[in-house]
């Protein structure tokens, strides 16, 4: 388990008048790592959580990110991760979560087990970024980003635990947009439709399956990690400074287009 001490080591980046300090978690994915890289791209001090030691290695050597090391869920270490970052850097601009989780099966195929995970790790660590992320934000303001879903969005069949849990994620986005506008914390989600990463790998590991989900999206194809990342880094910027309490769908016509009759 990571401590601050991680976030104490010096490292090479952006320190104009223009960086700003954001906050990955589950920085190691296929998003959240291209998140990372925009971000630094573009000159800012980036943290990036992940329980990938050698992933987030990479990561630090590759864009020199600070790394964070989180459990399994990450759950009860976003507290810490960003408690560690507002130490080091006296501040913190902006912050996602890009934790989550997916889980196709029906109800009465979804055990206990099961329907709790898919909650704390797409719900409940939204909500507790969200906890820790807006009392680092009250006197400076900032932007928050969570990752929803098109199922969250539509009724889709075997969906009904990420479903759930996606759709809270907007419950959650929309009200605490609410609570914290007037301290000048954005919130904003966003809904993809499926993106082609590891966590999706099997889901469309056949031509027919691929075939098959590409054709759900009206625009004939999956999204890629470019998609969403560009999406979360433009919301965190102050391009969208006037933007909050939004869903923003990101799924080639998913969850708001019916799909055309493609052979």
């Amino acid at each position: 388990m990571s401590t601050s001490k991680e976030l104490e080591k010096s490292h090479s980046g952006g320190s104009d008048d223009a960086s700003r300090v954001y906050v990955v978690l589950g920085g190691t994915g296929g998003i959240g790592s291209r998140v990372a890289s925009l971000l630094r791209g573009a000159g800012h001090e980036v943290v990036v959580s992940g329980r990938d030691q050698a992933k987030l290695e990479r990561l630090e050597s590759n864009l020199g990110v600070i790394p964070f090391t989180h459990s399994r869920s990450g759950c009860e270490d976003i507290d810490s991760c960003i408690s560690a970052t507002v130490e080091r850097f006296g501040r913190l601009d902006g912050a996602v979560n890009c934790l989550g989780s997916v889980l196709l099966k029906p109800a009465h195929r979804t055990s206990d087990e099961e329907w709790s995970s898919t909650i704390e790790m797409n719900l409940t660590t939204s909500f507790r970024l969200i906890r820790a992320a807006v009392s680092a934000m009250l006197k400076s303001g900032g932007s928050i980003v969570l990752i929803s879903s098109a199922a969250g969005l539509t009724g889709m069949p075997n969906h009904e635990a990420i479903a759930a849990a996606k759709a809270g994620v907007i419950g959650l986005c929309k009200s605490a947009a609410a609570s914290y506008a007037r301290r000048a914390i954005r919130i904003n989600s966003i809904a993809p439709g499926l993106v082609q990463t590891t966590m999706t790998r099997d889901l469309i590991a056949s031509e027919e399956n691929r075939h098959a989900s590409e054709c759900m999206h009206p625009m004939g194809r999956l999204g890629t990690p470019e998609d969403i990342a560009e999406a979360v880094v433009w919301l965190l910027s102050s391009k969208s400074s006037w933007i909050t309490g939004q869903v923003l769908s990101v799924d080639g016509g998913l969850a708001n287009l019916k799909p055309q009759n493609r052979r």
